[in-house]
């Protein structure tokens, strides 16, 4: 089953903006994580988040590296780290 990897950015409207400007910067950045399967970032009320799919846990801990990299390289004074949450997918299926 794939591995799951969502990253909340709470309170962090100005995040949300940043990265959706930056939109080649993430793909780049995500797509070339081994194992890669979908992305979407999220816009919510009170900030965002995102939903990253994997082939396996290497992929996704991988990505959460990479992502906290980028962030703190890039774009450390608009918002602070995410709530990071991962697992292995109980159900998972597309259109």
């Amino acid at each position: 089953m794939p591995y799951v990897v969502i990253r909340h950015y709470k309170d962090s409207t100005k995040l949300i903006d940043e990265l959706a400007q930056r939109r080649d910067d993430v793909e780049n950045l995500i797509r070339g994580v081994p194992g890669f399967i979908a992305y979407n970032l999220v816009r919510s009320e009170s900030g965002g988040f995102s939903v990253s799919l994997y082939q396996d846990r290497a992929g996704a801990e991988e990505s959460v590296r990479a992502a906290r990299e980028y962030l703190q390289q890039n774009l450390s004074e608009v918002s602070g780290p995410p709530e990071v949450i991962q697992g292995e997918a109980v159900i998972s299926f597309g259109a």
